[in-house]
């Protein structure tokens, strides 16, 4: 259980991300904001105190191993790897610019630190399964973490992992579903009905906790119930604001694809005010996080 202190501190770096997050996306002129935004508090807690790894050995070999399914919320890993020490905050500037290490989807050989090569929805599961598989055939301790959106699970691909690493048993395997209800088109439910999400993965006979993926403690102790799993991979189904922390954001599908200052769009802010507006307001809730622990 984290004191209060250590609730704080976390929360306090994931608004740090975001902030960022948005600075490297204006800058950009091109990226993803929703998933990035909604997904902040999960990737802090997983950089800051879940994952075994270490920034300055990147290839260290009893290092867990995290894939990234959803390539396209690479701002928000970037972010966090940068704030975790893995290269230079100031390189967040270069995000999707020519010869840049930052690409619009995450290139294996161009990072340390980064496991897998993303883009094609519904592969990044089967990666990670067979992964795993491999850490327990050879009888390695590290785990595997594969982070996946609700709007990939409607392909085939994904539900072929699903049934390997039931198979395997693969319990050194927890995915974690950013369930935000949003995909580039439109609300999930209207294009591709998912739910109950909880019910089909049980029924493929994995483990699955739901939790609110903006609470820390709930995302934290949900990855250590998820270590103490036998003979059955985890799936952390985390219920996520997409857009978190932005007020013209939040839950509005049109910004899973777009940066702040893109263009104008009906009813929102002016382009050039967008990203000033937010990054006021995420500003303006540091200062809420800090109090609510006080």
């Amino acid at each position: 259980m984290l004191s209060a202190h250590e609730v704080k501190q976390l929360e306090l770096k994931a608004n740090e991300i975001r902030i960022d997050l948005i600075k490297m996306l204006e800058e950009a002129g091109s990226g993803h904001s929703a998933g990035p935004l909604g997904m902040a508090d999960i990737f802090t807690a997983l950089y800051f105190n879940i994952l075994n790894i270490d920034s300055k050995n990147p290839n260290l070999a009893e290092r867990d191993r995290l894939v990234l399914s959803n390539g396209h919320i690479c701002p928000v890993l970037y972010t966090t790897m940068a704030h975790r020490g893995f290269f230079p905050v100031e390189e967040l500037k270069t995000l999707r610019k020519l010869g840049s290490r930052l690409q619009g989807h995450p290139h294996r050989e161009a990072l340390p630190g980064l496991e897998t090569t993303s883009g094609p929805l519904g592969s990044g599961l089967s990666q990670a399964s067979g992964m795993a598989a491999v850490a327990k055939m050879d009888k390695l301790p590290w785990r595997v973490y594969c982070l996946m959106s609700d709007g990939e699970q409607d392909e085939g691909n994904t539900w072929e992992a699903v049934m390997f690493a039931a198979k395997y048993k693969l319990d050194n395997l927890t995915a974690i579903m950013d369930r935000n209800h949003i995909q580039i088109d439109g609300f999930t439910e209207d294009i591709m009905p998912l739910d109950s999400l909880k019910a089909k993965y049980e029924a493929f006979n994995w483990y699955v906790i739901e939790i609110d993926g903006h609470n820390m403690q709930e995302i934290i102790d949900a990855c250590h119930e998820a270590e103490a799993i036998h003979d059955k991979p985890v799936l952390i189904l985390a219920h996520t604001i997409p857009g978190k922390g932005v007020d013209f954001m939040e839950n509005d599908y049109k910004w899973h694809g777009a940066p702040p200052g893109a263009s104008d769009m009906e009813g929102e802010p002016k382009k050039e005010e967008q990203a000033k507006i937010a990054l006021k307001e995420l500003r303006t809730l540091r200062g809420k996080i800090r109090s609510e622990h006080e």
